[in-house]
């Protein structure tokens, strides 16, 4: 169990530190009849992107901070202090699986440091998982409020669904981790 859930909170560490850095977490939609479509608009933590006829990618990091609109600048701080905690959890998981197959107690040389790992990692998948379903969820709501000009209309980007994937994957290491040390 602690090496699978070793293997999870890793994973789900890459995808955090993935979603953080990739500019699809919005994705221009294309709500209208015209199928020929000449460029598409990215929009992310840091930048936005287009990129045009899917040949030419043109990037732009956000120009000043104090610009941003305050639910980005709460998701940026979010997503960079999920990737410092799961950078620091996948450490201690690493440390508490060493110490504990090293020891030769049996069930009492279960280490703190798997019980710090499991609710670090429980917590991280939190701090992922909030900022992603906002923005999913805010996402949704503006496609099908008609007030919203369809141009502005958006489509869910890549960097949500990974992650949701890495929330998923550092809940249940967290959650391996807190078994582990409760038997």
């Amino acid at each position: 169990l602690q090496i699978t859930g070793l293997i999870f909170g890793g994973v789900g560490m890459v995808g955090t530190l993935a979603a953080t850095a990739m500019p699809q977490w919005r994705v221009s939609a294309y709500v209208d009849g015209n199928i020929v479509v000449f460029e598409t608009i990215w929009e992310g933590l840091w930048m936005d992107c287009i990129s045009q006829l899917g040949v030419r990618l043109q990037c732009k990091f956000y120009d000043s901070v104090l610009a941003l609109p305050p639910p980005l600048e709460a998701f940026r701080a979010l997503m960079c202090v999920a990737m410092g905690l799961s950078v620091l959890s996948f450490l201690m998981a690493i440390v508490g699986v060493k110490y504990t197959q090293s020891s030769k107690e049996g069930a009492q040389g279960i280490s703190v440091f798997i019980l710090v790992a499991g609710v670090a990692f429980l917590l991280t998948g939190t701090l992922v998982l909030i900022p992603v379903s906002w923005t999913g969820g805010s996402i949704v709501r503006d496609f099908y409020d008609p007030e919203v000009p369809v141009p502005l209309k958006r489509e869910l980007g890549a960097a949500l669904y990974v992650g949701w994937g890495s929330a998923a994957l550092l809940l249940a290491a967290g959650a391996l981790y807190c078994h582990c040390w409760c038997q």
